[in-house]
Protein backbone atom coordinates (compact mmCIF):
# COMPACT_ATOMS: atom_id res chain seq x y z
CA UNK A 1 0.00 0.00 0.00
CA UNK A 2 0.77 3.67 -0.85
CA UNK A 3 0.98 6.09 1.49
CA UNK A 4 1.18 10.17 0.83
CA UNK A 5 4.31 11.45 3.48
CA UNK A 6 1.48 12.73 5.48
CA UNK A 7 -0.04 9.77 6.49
CA UNK A 8 2.98 8.19 6.87
CA UNK A 9 4.20 10.93 9.32
CA UNK A 10 1.27 10.45 11.27
CA UNK A 11 1.97 6.44 11.40
CA UNK A 12 5.40 6.60 12.36
CA UNK A 13 4.83 9.90 15.03
CA UNK A 14 2.42 7.40 16.62
CA UNK A 15 4.71 4.49 17.03
CA UNK A 16 7.79 6.54 17.56
CA UNK A 17 5.86 8.84 20.41
CA UNK A 18 3.08 6.37 22.44
CA UNK A 19 4.75 2.55 21.58
CA UNK A 20 7.42 2.59 25.10
CA UNK A 21 10.69 1.86 23.77
CA UNK A 22 11.18 -1.18 25.51
CA UNK A 23 8.74 -2.24 23.25
CA UNK A 24 9.84 -0.80 20.18
CA UNK A 25 13.34 -2.09 20.77
CA UNK A 26 12.05 -5.96 21.44
CA UNK A 27 12.54 -8.06 19.01
CA UNK A 28 8.90 -10.05 19.31
CA UNK A 29 7.20 -6.45 19.03
CA UNK A 30 8.05 -6.09 15.21
CA UNK A 31 8.09 -9.36 13.32
CA UNK A 32 3.82 -9.06 12.40
CA UNK A 33 3.92 -5.68 11.13
CA UNK A 34 7.13 -6.29 9.35
CA UNK A 35 5.27 -9.86 7.99
CA UNK A 36 2.36 -7.93 6.98
CA UNK A 37 3.75 -4.40 4.89
CA UNK A 38 7.31 -5.83 4.15
CA UNK A 39 6.96 -9.74 3.41
CA UNK A 40 9.72 -11.55 2.13
CA UNK A 41 12.24 -8.48 3.74
CA UNK A 42 11.65 -9.16 7.28
CA UNK A 43 14.62 -10.34 7.75
CA UNK A 44 16.70 -7.88 6.35
CA UNK A 45 14.57 -5.28 8.42
CA UNK A 46 15.06 -6.79 11.21
CA UNK A 47 19.21 -7.57 11.39
CA UNK A 48 20.16 -4.69 8.70
CA UNK A 49 21.65 -2.50 11.86
CA UNK A 50 23.66 -4.58 13.12
CA UNK A 51 24.82 -5.80 9.84
CA UNK A 52 25.52 -2.66 8.06
CA UNK A 53 28.71 -1.47 9.62
CA UNK A 54 30.03 -4.68 8.13
CA UNK A 55 28.44 -4.75 4.83
CA UNK A 56 30.30 -3.76 1.54
CA UNK A 57 29.27 -1.54 -0.79
CA UNK A 58 27.80 -4.00 -3.10
CA UNK A 59 25.99 -5.56 -0.30
CA UNK A 60 24.35 -2.40 1.04
CA UNK A 61 23.43 -1.45 -2.43
CA UNK A 62 21.53 -4.98 -2.79
CA UNK A 63 19.51 -4.57 0.41
CA UNK A 64 18.51 -1.14 -1.21
CA UNK A 65 17.64 -2.92 -4.08
CA UNK A 66 15.82 -5.58 -2.19
CA UNK A 67 13.47 -2.99 -0.54
CA UNK A 68 12.84 -0.78 -3.34
CA UNK A 69 9.36 -2.54 -4.32
CA UNK A 70 8.56 -2.31 -0.72
CA UNK A 71 8.89 1.46 -0.22
CA UNK A 72 5.69 2.79 1.08
CA UNK A 73 5.43 6.85 -0.13
CA UNK A 74 4.00 7.73 -3.10
CA UNK A 75 7.09 8.85 -5.74
CA UNK A 76 8.72 11.07 -2.66
CA UNK A 77 9.50 10.65 0.70
CA UNK A 78 9.17 14.22 1.20
CA UNK A 79 6.08 15.91 2.75
CA UNK A 80 3.86 18.54 0.71
CA UNK A 81 5.44 21.64 2.46
CA UNK A 82 8.81 20.85 1.63
CA UNK A 83 8.75 19.97 -1.60
CA UNK A 84 6.96 23.35 -2.39
CA UNK A 85 9.52 25.19 -0.35
CA UNK A 86 12.42 23.48 -2.13
CA UNK A 87 11.03 23.70 -5.88
CA UNK A 88 10.49 27.76 -4.92
CA UNK A 89 13.40 28.49 -3.21
CA UNK A 90 16.50 26.42 -4.71
CA UNK A 91 18.63 28.57 -6.13
CA UNK A 92 20.51 27.96 -9.62
CA UNK A 93 21.59 27.64 -12.26
CA UNK A 94 23.16 24.65 -11.08
CA UNK A 95 21.58 22.29 -8.56
CA UNK A 96 22.91 18.93 -8.03
CA UNK A 97 20.53 16.59 -5.88
CA UNK A 98 21.99 13.76 -4.26
CA UNK A 99 19.65 10.93 -3.22
CA UNK A 100 17.10 11.31 -6.16
CA UNK A 101 14.84 8.57 -5.36
CA UNK A 102 12.19 7.98 -8.33
CA UNK A 103 13.77 11.39 -9.48
CA UNK A 104 10.35 13.28 -8.14
CA UNK A 105 11.92 16.84 -6.69
CA UNK A 106 14.80 16.75 -9.63
CA UNK A 107 12.15 17.07 -12.40
CA UNK A 108 10.03 19.73 -10.37
CA UNK A 109 13.62 21.44 -10.39
CA UNK A 110 14.16 21.36 -13.98
CA UNK A 111 10.85 22.31 -14.99
CA UNK A 112 11.70 25.57 -13.50
CA UNK A 113 13.43 28.06 -16.04
CA UNK A 114 16.97 28.85 -15.93
CA UNK A 115 17.94 25.63 -13.99
CA UNK A 116 20.53 22.91 -14.85
CA UNK A 117 19.45 19.91 -12.61
CA UNK A 118 21.95 16.81 -12.04
CA UNK A 119 20.85 14.53 -9.72
CA UNK A 120 22.31 11.00 -7.81
CA UNK A 121 21.43 7.95 -6.00
CA UNK A 122 22.86 4.73 -5.48
CA UNK A 123 20.24 3.03 -7.72
CA UNK A 124 18.85 4.84 -10.09
CA UNK A 125 15.86 3.17 -11.73
CA UNK A 126 15.97 3.30 -15.59
CA UNK A 127 12.61 4.20 -16.02
CA UNK A 128 13.10 7.28 -14.18
CA UNK A 129 15.47 8.59 -17.14
CA UNK A 130 12.62 8.93 -19.80
CA UNK A 131 10.27 10.21 -17.23
CA UNK A 132 12.24 13.27 -16.71
CA UNK A 133 14.62 14.13 -19.59
CA UNK A 134 16.27 17.44 -18.12
CA UNK A 135 17.49 15.72 -15.77
CA UNK A 136 21.17 14.81 -15.73
CA UNK A 137 21.39 11.32 -14.02
CA UNK A 138 24.14 9.81 -12.10
CA UNK A 139 24.52 6.50 -10.39
CA UNK A 140 26.64 7.62 -7.14
CA UNK A 141 27.05 7.51 -3.43
CA UNK A 142 26.99 10.51 -1.14
CA UNK A 143 30.21 9.73 0.45
CA UNK A 144 31.96 10.03 -2.88
CA UNK A 145 30.47 12.33 -5.47
CA UNK A 146 32.24 12.61 -8.58
CA UNK A 147 32.11 16.30 -8.94
CA UNK A 148 34.93 19.02 -8.97
CA UNK A 149 34.94 21.24 -5.68
CA UNK A 150 32.09 24.06 -6.14
CA UNK A 151 30.81 22.72 -9.04
CA UNK A 152 27.12 23.47 -8.16
CA UNK A 153 25.17 26.55 -7.16
CA UNK A 154 23.23 24.74 -4.56
CA UNK A 155 23.28 21.06 -3.74
CA UNK A 156 20.21 19.19 -2.40
CA UNK A 157 20.17 16.39 0.32
CA UNK A 158 16.71 15.05 0.87
CA UNK A 159 15.78 12.08 2.55
CA UNK A 160 19.05 10.54 2.52
CA UNK A 161 21.31 11.54 5.61
CA UNK A 162 19.64 9.17 7.68
CA UNK A 163 20.60 6.55 5.70
CA UNK A 164 24.19 6.64 5.09
CA UNK A 165 27.12 5.01 7.38
CA UNK A 166 29.63 7.34 7.18
CA UNK A 167 27.62 10.63 8.28
CA UNK A 168 30.75 12.67 8.78
CA UNK A 169 31.81 11.96 5.32
CA UNK A 170 28.90 12.61 3.31
CA UNK A 171 28.52 16.11 4.73
CA UNK A 172 31.89 17.02 3.74
CA UNK A 173 31.17 15.91 0.54
CA UNK A 174 28.18 17.71 0.12
CA UNK A 175 30.02 21.06 1.22
CA UNK A 176 32.85 20.52 -1.14
CA UNK A 177 30.75 20.43 -4.31
CA UNK A 178 28.18 23.23 -3.07
CA UNK A 179 29.24 26.76 -4.12
CA UNK A 180 26.84 28.63 -2.50
CA UNK A 181 24.48 26.36 -0.62
CA UNK A 182 23.15 23.45 0.64
CA UNK A 183 19.86 22.20 1.74
CA UNK A 184 18.92 18.96 3.74
CA UNK A 185 15.81 17.92 4.49
CA UNK A 186 15.91 14.86 7.19
CA UNK A 187 12.74 13.11 8.80
CA UNK A 188 12.37 13.92 12.66
CA UNK A 189 12.91 10.20 13.92
CA UNK A 190 13.57 8.75 17.16
CA UNK A 191 16.09 6.07 17.10
CA UNK A 192 15.48 2.35 17.67
CA UNK A 193 16.79 -0.90 16.77
CA UNK A 194 13.83 -1.26 14.65
CA UNK A 195 11.99 0.60 12.14
CA UNK A 196 10.22 0.14 9.54
CA UNK A 197 13.19 1.51 7.13
CA UNK A 198 16.56 1.30 6.69
CA UNK A 199 17.66 4.13 8.40
CA UNK A 200 20.91 4.27 10.31
CA UNK A 201 20.93 7.95 11.72
CA UNK A 202 18.29 10.21 13.83
CA UNK A 203 17.49 13.48 14.29
CA UNK A 204 14.64 13.63 16.84
CA UNK A 205 14.81 17.40 17.08
CA UNK A 206 16.25 20.47 15.58
CA UNK A 207 19.34 21.03 17.65
CA UNK A 208 20.53 16.92 16.62
CA UNK A 209 20.90 17.96 13.22
CA UNK A 210 22.62 21.22 13.82
CA UNK A 211 24.78 19.72 16.32
CA UNK A 212 25.88 17.49 13.27
CA UNK A 213 26.49 19.89 10.81
CA UNK A 214 28.51 21.72 13.60
CA UNK A 215 29.43 25.27 14.67
CA UNK A 216 31.02 28.14 12.00
CA UNK A 217 28.40 27.67 9.51
CA UNK A 218 25.69 30.63 8.91
CA UNK A 219 22.84 27.70 8.65
CA UNK A 220 19.04 27.86 10.16
CA UNK A 221 16.77 24.84 11.04
CA UNK A 222 13.21 24.69 11.38
CA UNK A 223 10.32 22.00 11.18
CA UNK A 224 9.00 22.17 7.34
CA UNK A 225 5.40 19.77 7.54
CA UNK A 226 7.10 17.39 10.12
CA UNK A 227 10.41 17.25 8.94
CA UNK A 228 13.31 18.70 9.49
CA UNK A 229 14.73 21.65 6.60
CA UNK A 230 18.25 22.73 6.85
CA UNK A 231 19.59 25.51 5.12
CA UNK A 232 23.32 26.39 4.43
CA UNK A 233 24.83 29.40 3.13
CA UNK A 234 28.25 29.11 1.54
Amino acid sequence: MKLSRERELKILNALNQLVPPVMRDARWFVPTAYRIWFRRVTPLLMDFKERAPYMTDDEYRQAYEAMAPYTTTLGTDLNQACLDRLVREVKGPTVLEVGCGEGLLAGRLAARPGLEVTATDIIVDPAVRPRYPNVSFEVADVTGLPFADGAFDTVVCAHTLEHVRDLALAVRELRRVARHELVIVVPMERPYRYTFNLHLQFFPYPHSLLVTMGRGHDNSCEIVGGDLYYVERR
